[in-house]
């Protein structure tokens, strides 16, 4: 397993990281969230086992995890020789925070649960504008750089999802050890995307790349097309090959992380990982990436290039997240998990709360008719959850 630079005071990190969201419950399901259905542990044990003989040495849970179950049978299963070999990564449920002395509750009771003096890696979870508003007047800053110093936590980071305009303040708010975007070779302008990585790497920031297969849909999901065009290229790749090459390709990237729950996930995913070389993917190579982009490309329903020029919106509505979310749901043929995501934004900030001022015309550089696109956006989702 090759291995790279997180942060220079960890040791090298294996390139492919182990994300422990994904694990079976004993009733064969995948249910992400109750704590009413155990995981299923001797199955999950002996994955974890198999990455560690692989060489993978990145384990990613949080709070929330599977119920919180997560976090407890690492806790279990990570003893004696075995957790001095690995780093433990977890990260703080910024949106459970209530008032100050909560962050230290919470890094309390992950400590307990996961059966250890030290976090190697503890991330703020899944920032965006709203919450990191909230943590920071909360003392957010002080008190990760107090669990820092304490050794409670060996390095500090934070996962990240929102516009690239609130991605550079967080960075340069704070001494961050390094930071998780969503990337992938369609992601190259969500989110973070491809500038916040160099802007990160700059900053002498390690990044870990979440969401490379996204959800597993480049591996599954693609359309008729994208297949084809993946099948007829040369070498022969999986789908899911094609997407983690393209990842590891960069030298930006210190690790990605894959939810793995399967036996031939991991033999398959190491087996990848044992040749992927920085900067060696060949001009032919990048052109059946490209290929594949264009026709996911013509999906797009608004080109938006979310600069948020055209905010603040008078009415409050986040117009980039709302134009983002709905090119997100023609992108693959199944859009369920973005129309539930739609429905559970703030019901200030999206597309109906339009007034039709116009004020945001003026300020956009692609003359995109913003409200016009509104009544669009608000027409589709309404009658999606019919």
């Amino acid at each position: 397993m090759k291995k790279r630079c997180l942060c220079p005071s960890l040791p090298d990190v294996s390139i492919l990281g182990f994300g422990c969201m994904r694990f079976y419950r004993e009733d064969g399901s995948l249910d992400l969230m109750t704590t009413e259905k155990r995981i299923d542990e001797m199955l999950a044990g002996n994955l974890l086992d198999a990455a560690i003989d692989k060489g993978i040495n990145y384990f990613d849970t949080a709070y929330t995890y599977l119920g919180g179950m997560s976090e407890v049978f690492l806790g279990k299963h990570f003893q004696g020789s075995k957790r001095e070999n690995v780093l433990l990564a977890t990260k703080l449920p910024a949106w459970l925070i209530q008032e100050p002395k909560d962050f230290e509750k919470y890094l309390h009771e992950q400590l307990h649960r996961l059966n250890t003096d030290r976090i190697d890696c503890y991330l703020v979870h899944s920032l965006n504008g709203p919450m990191w508003k909230k943590v920071v007047e909360l003392g957010v800053l002080s008190f990760l750089q107090k669990a820092r110093e304490s050794g409670k936590v060996r390095t500090v980071g934070f996962s990240f999802h929102d516009l690239y305009c609130v991605f550079e303040p967080i960075l340069d708010a704070f001494e961050w050890d390094f930071c998780q975007i969503q990337l992938n070779y369609l992601d190259t302008d969500y989110q973070a995307g491809i500038k916040g990585m160099f802007k990160a790497k700059e900053k002498g920031m390690g990044v870990i790349a979440m969401e490379p297969l996204l959800g597993g849909k480049l591996a599954t999901q693609l359309p008729l097309q994208a297949k084809q065009i993946i099948d007829q290229a040369e070498p022969k790749r999986t789908p899911a090959e094609w997407a983690l090459r393209w990842v590891w390709n960069m030298p930006e990237i210190s690790l990605l992380l894959s939810g793995m729950n399967a036996m031939d996930q991991v033999e398959e995913n190491c087996r990848i990982a044992a040749d992927a070389v920085p900067s060696t993917m060949t001009e032919q190579e990048s052109q059946v990436i490209e290929k594949v982009k264009s026709l996911f490309h013509e999906r797009i329903k608004i080109h938006c290039a979310a600069c948020a020029y055209c905010l603040p919106c008078p009415s409050g509505v986040v117009i980039p997240l709302v134009f983002s979310t709905y090119n997100e749901a023609f992108r693959f043929d199944d859009p369920s998990s973005l129309i539930r995501y739609y429905h559970s934004l703030p019901p200030e900030i999206k597309a109906d709360r339009c007034v039709a001022c116009g004020e945001c015309l003026a300020k956009c550089p692609h003359h995109i008719p913003i409200p016009e696109k509104m009544v669009e956006v608000t027409k589709y989702f309404e009658q999606a959850d019919k």
